[in-house]
């Protein structure tokens, strides 16, 4: 039986299901940039976003039995915050840039530069939504770190 929509409560593990769409959705973005672009950009902020895969992955996996998978599990946490900032930051720089001259930012399957209101709003869905999953995973982390943080007091 399902649980009512207004009765339903986050997982204690939404953040790895957040960390995921932002993975997918800042891949998705960075596949679409012009080369000239993307060979400058890409490959750091793709590396960024897989590490907050990663060390949410590895936080997950780790049952805060003890004192010392307590303490590993919070720094796999921090680390996956950490990443996010990080993350953060370099798209909103990604985000400047590519404003800067936005005609030149995207190409289509065919190789073909894609105009300038539409790199626009390519642009500014990307930040709306890459924006807010940020937000949430950062929220969800907080979270997260500090239940592992009661975890260590009790």
């Amino acid at each position: 039986m399902s649980v009512l929509k207004q009765k339903r409560t986050t997982s204690k593990a939404e953040f790895i299901n957040t960390a995921n769409q932002i993975y997918v959705e800042t891949i998705n973005f960075l596949t679409r940039l012009s080369a000239r672009y993307s060979r400058l950009i890409a490959e750091p902020v793709a590396k960024l976003a897989g590490e907050i895969i990663d060390h949410a992955e590895k936080a997950n996996s780790i049952f805060p039995s003890d004192v010392q998978r307590i303490e590993l599990r919070k720094a796999h946490l921090l680390e996956a915050r950490a990443s996010l900032m990080a993350l953060d930051v370099r798209l909103t720089h990604v985000y400047l840039i590519l404003n800067q001259n936005p005609e030149g930012a995207f190409t289509t399957s065919k190789g073909v530069a894609v105009k300038s209101n539409d790199a626009i709003e390519k642009l500014d869905k990307m930040a709306q939504n890459l924006g807010e999953l940020i937000d949430k995973e950062n929220e969800l982390l907080k979270g997260a770190i500090k239940n592992v943080s009661a975890k260590m007091k009790s």
